[in-house]
């Protein structure tokens, strides 16, 4: 019985980090809403500004709990520019945890406030972070013959003509890669077979789509586009196979030893413009992760598994980038569940900021 009661301890690991993250969301929406009430007579660059500075304190708190609070080491290949950039950023998508590798590398860069998604559809209904998502200047679309095109560009306009700090998150496989969903794997590869595409193994097929407008519309507004390629390792079993990379839980509960991230910086002058040679050009990036992960997970020499080829670096996230905001946002949650009043508008605020939010997002792209 004891030995269950440890093994169970041990895998609620995840509990106090999502205890904090999740908890301390009502306090942040009430600090950002009184910025905006605030703002709101004031030029939109100011609200921007403080509201990237707010952003930016939250998922450093949240990086505290995914880096140092796991202690899970980063390694990086390929070249992370040092200063901020307007960039979009291209990645394969495995799991949850790929949301939070953009924070990692865009705080390396201190832009984590300049982090937008382009996210589903569906996600714009989740409690409190659906709406502010949107606020912050993320894009939600919809998947195939629904996506609205129209209402991208005039999400990403709107983005420019405020100058806002552009670090545009896109998945274009438009789905994760799940080894235990094998039709999902097989329909990518019959797809790319009847488009006359290489046939990819470790990810799958990326749709242009969203990518193509994002690129299209500002393109004389980013800096370049970065090309990652993220593989989580021991994630595949005792015969070779490929197995499901963590989800926020197991990354949190210290399942994944080392994340190693690949970087291409990519100049625009090198990527075409029209979509049909785009998506060709696109089908190309995914050519090469695949080789990236080919040799991560299949490579012959036990000697080359589970690194990417070039030089790398182990990145240690400095406790100074994040537990001055863990501490600020867990003083400010505590201070308010100490009173009446303040449990209150902390239980108002979980209730009426979610029912407002999707009367919000139902109503406004």
């Amino acid at each position: 019985m004891l030995l269950s009661l440890v093994l169970h301890t041990y895998s609620m690991r995840y509990v106090l980090p999502a205890a904090v993250m999740m908890g301390t969301a009502p306090t942040y929406v009430l600090a950002w809403g009184a910025w905006r009430l605030l703002s709101a007579v004031l030029p939109a660059r100011f609200y921007r500004e403080v509201d990237d500075r707010l952003y930016t304190i939250y998922q450093s708190m949240v990086l505290f709990f995914f880096e140092n609070y796991t202690g899970v080491q980063v390694i990086v290949y390929g070249d992370l520019p040092k200063n901020k950039e307007n960039v979009i950023y291209l990645s394969n998508h495995q799991c949850t945890v790929d949301w939070i590798i953009a924070d990692m590398l865009a705080i390396r860069q201190n832009a984590l406030g300049h982090v937008r998604y382009v996210l589903k559809d569906g996600l714009k209904w989740l409690p409190l972070y659906g709406w502010y998502f949107s606020q912050h200047g993320g894009v939600y679309v919809k998947r195939s013959a629904n996506f609205n095109e129209k209402e991208m560009r005039e999400k990403l306009r709107a983005q420019m003509k405020a100058e806002t700090p552009m670090y545009l998150v896109i998945f274009p496989e438009g789905t994760r890669y799940n080894p235990e969903i094998p039709k999902v794997i097989a329909d990518s590869q019959s797809f790319a077979e009847k488009e006359g595409l290489a046939i990819l193994k470790h990810v799958l097929t990326p749709r242009v789509k969203a990518t193509h407008v994002a690129i299209d519309t500002m393109k004389d507004y980013l800096d370049a586009v970065y090309d990652v390629t993220v593989a989580y390792e021991g994630t595949v079993d005792h015969k070779g196979q490929r197995k499901l990379a963590p989800s926020m839980t197991e990354f949190l509960c210290k399942e994944c030893p080392r994340v190693h991230i690949f970087i291409d910086r990519i100049e625009l002058k090198d990527i075409p413009e029209e979509q049909m040679y785009m998506r060709r050009w696109l089908h190309e990036r995914f050519e090469i992760k695949d080789k990236l992960l080919i040799e991560f997970y299949d490579a012959k020499d036990s000697k080359r598994r589970n690194k990417f080829p070039g030089k790398s670096v182990h990145s240690k996230l400095s406790l100074k980038k994040t537990l001055p905001s863990l501490l600020f946002l867990g003083g400010l949650t505590a201070s308010m569940l100490l009173t009446e009043s303040g449990r209150k508008l902390y239980i108002k605020t979980w209730i009426y900021g979610t029912l407002i939010g999707c009367l919000w997002v139902s109503i406004k792209p």
